[in-house]
């Protein structure tokens, strides 16, 4: 099948750009045309290595030193109509950017079409063709975006086919809170690739965390949660890689604490994982995350992980007391403890590292690939008609509120005048019964 994705920036580092490449490569392994179109390109060349296969395009050239730079273009002055206001990527797109997007989507020559932020997901469930399925990717999570922008997505996502989060939790959020009916909500772990390099042995005396220096990682937590590691074991270390929003203002509290011979800020790595085999343990202090990558590619050096029991992904990968340890967020005491607990105990420490490394390779790619493209056949299926359905289902309704007959008519009156007044008036025409008016 011919799959194209649709992402903000490929050429910049993060866990989606990361998580599309590898998904993008692993399909072509399985014999998929694949492309994946770039938004922006701010770089010549990407931060990740694509497949050979994949075909990596742009749609607007924001790189300064690039002879096809177009920042001073007059459409990319002015403001979005397209793009939803809450996404928080939002002031970044323009005029330009809905012009390009829905040039690129009206010509598409694809079978799937995926979408991997909400704003994306929005302009594809609007503007996709109708014979093309629609995927929306979910990266965050359906806690982490504002009121506003849930309420764009319950409505607009209805022209999706399906919707995919990297957790089993975000997937019941969906379900359970947005009313999205013929929208298959699928779990789609992100993947992580086999790294390559020797595990780590756990012995060196250092810990290492990864993610951007911004206020949801909690870095203040973790660094006063380090001073206490550093008062009783001075001769272990902490490494951070990332860049952020919190770069000065942790900086600032290292040196306060006494700490900087001791804490050292390495900025973006790619790749990460040689940094994590020079340690002995990865720390999360993070308040939420969307699914926590850095714990799998810890996993895949074979480091045991300390994490907090945030929303939503750390408690679905990792197995307390056998690859990991996890401790309510903000708790600086019990972060402290856990950290203590396994620097005092290297035995321990190389047992869940080993566990850790045999519980990564459910993230490889391959089998997440197969995953992915057997549910977009299935979608693909389902648009045909070739799978077996009730006579009156999903067909035979408008494709934005598809739903079952029985479903419907069993609904309750308070839950059916919710139903858009098209689809109520084919349902008269099917069931040849009234149906309730909006009160």
């Amino acid at each position: 099948m011919r799959v194209t994705f649709l992402i903000h920036n490929a050429y910049g580092v993060g866990g989606t750009i990361r998580t599309t490449c590898n998904l993008s490569g692993a399909l072509a392994d399985l014999g998929h045309e694949v492309e994946v179109v770039s938004v922006f390109r701010h770089l010549a060349a990407p931060r990740f290595a694509y497949d050979k296969r994949v075909n990596l395009r742009h749609l607007v050239d924001t790189d300064r030193k690039s002879p096809g730079y177009e920042g001073g273009h007059p459409e990319f002055a002015l403001p979005s109509a397209d793009f939803p206001r809450g996404d928080h990527r939002y002031h970044e797109y323009s005029a330009l950017t809905d012009r390009r997007i829905a040039a690129l989507l009206a010509e598409l020559d694809t079978d799937v079409v995926v979408g991997t932020r909400p704003g994306l997901n929005v302009q594809i469930a609007r503007q996709a063709p109708a014979h093309v399925v629609r995927v929306g990717q979910e990266h965050l999570s359906l806690d982490a975006h504002t009121h506003r922008l849930s309420l764009t997505l319950r409505r607009v996502y209805r022209g999706l086919d399906a919707v995919t989060t990297t957790t089993r939790a975000d997937a019941d959020a969906y379900r359970r809170r947005m009313w999205l009916p013929g929208v298959r909500v699928s779990v789609l772990p992100n993947s992580v690739p086999d790294p390559g390099i020797e595990p780590s042995d756990c012995s060196a005396p250092r810990i290492v965390a990864v993610g951007r220096t911004t206020p949801v990682k909690r870095y203040p937590d973790l660094i006063g949660a380090f001073a206490q590691v550093a008062a009783r074991r001075p001769d272990w270390g902490l490494r951070i890689c990332g860049v952020g929003s919190q770069d000065r203002e942790l900086k600032a509290l290292v040196a306060e604490l006494g700490l900087a011979d001791r804490v050292t800020f390495l900025g973006n790595v790619t790749p990460v994982e040689p940094v994590m085999a020079d340690a002995s343990i990865l720390v999360m202090s993070s308040r939420m995350e969307s699914f926590g990558m850095a714990l799998v590619e810890a996993m895949r050096v074979g480091l045991p992980v300390v994490s907090t029991d945030c929303p939503h992904g750390p408690r679905e990968i990792i197995s307390h007391g056998v690859d990991g340890l996890l401790v309510p967020p903000g708790d600086v005491d019990a972060l402290a403890a856990a950290l203590l607990e396994l620097i005092d105990d290297g035995d321990r420490r190389r047992r869940m590292g080993r566990e850790g490394l045999r519980k990564g390779a459910r993230y490889d790619p391959e089998p997440i690939a197969e995953q992915c493209a057997a549910l977009f056949q299935e979608l693909l299926d389902t648009r045909a008609g070739t799978l077996a359905a009730p006579a009156r289902s999903a067909a035979a309704f408008p494709r934005a509120a598809a739903h079952t007959v029985r479903d419907l008519a069993g609904a309750s009156a308070t839950r059916a005048r919710r139903v858009p007044g098209a689809l109520r008036r084919r349902l008269r025409a099917l069931l040849g019964r009234s149906w309730p008016r909006r009160s």
